[in-house]
């Protein structure tokens, strides 16, 4: 049941980094702060002061970032960058009693599903702010923020379940990869000012 537990936090912690990084790091350090879990040595470094105050206040810049249309884009944009090695460094350090290999096999993986997730989120994004009103991209927003407390909920109550939750995401994801990549092909084209290629005639 422990290891079940660590694998479903490694998970859990690089799935909900593809969403809400500093939402993430704070909840899960706060409620190691307040004794509710007992979060792996490698983990404990969250509920440290510093961390729960950079974290809280990167979450407040991101939550109204990510109600704004077009800046949440961008903020999605720079966090590339972020979100995913980060995401790895929270799965690694998640299996922080595992062996060393299985550590870094979590830390690819947990690259690999950050990415994913946060792929997924920005080519979303992208979809709900060519419309020009903002209701839709406030309405996805919430749900991101619920979708978050929901998935770490079940991550430390539920973690089978969340764990078949994610697997289920991650082939849906696999299947849409492809497209998603196409979709942001074609909105890079027109900020550029790119015409679409012509498709040769049979």
């Amino acid at each position: 049941m422990e290891n079940l537990q660590s694998l479903a936090l490694a998970a859990g912690l690089a799935w909900a980094s593809g969403i809400r990084l500093y939402a993430a790091i704070f909840i899960v350090g706060l409620i190691g702060r307040v004794g509710w879990v007992q979060l792996p040595e490698h983990l404990q470094l969250l509920e440290h002061n510093w961390v729960l105050g950079a974290s809280a206040f990167m979450l407040i810049i991101e939550f109204v970032a990510d109600k704004v249309p077009a800046v949440d884009s961008a903020w999605d944009a720079v966090h590339t960058f972020i979100r995913i090695p980060i995401g790895a460094m929270l799965a690694w350090g998640a299996m922080g009693d595992a062996a060393p290999d299985v550590q870094m096999a979590a830390a690819l993986l947990g690259g690999t599903i950050a990415g994913g997730t946060h792929l997924a989120k920005m080519s979303t994004r992208a979809a709900i702010n060519t419309s020009p009103e903002p209701f839709s991209n406030w309405t996805l927003s919430f749900s991101e923020d619920g979708i978050l407390l929901g998935g770490l909920w079940l991550v430390f109550q539920h973690p089978l379940v969340f764990l078949v939750l994610l697997a289920a995401f991650l082939l849906l994801l696999v299947w849409l990869i492809p497209k998603l990549f196409r979709f942001l092909a074609g909105i890079w084209r027109k900020l550029v000012g790119g015409k679409p290629r012509p498709v040769p005639a049979k």
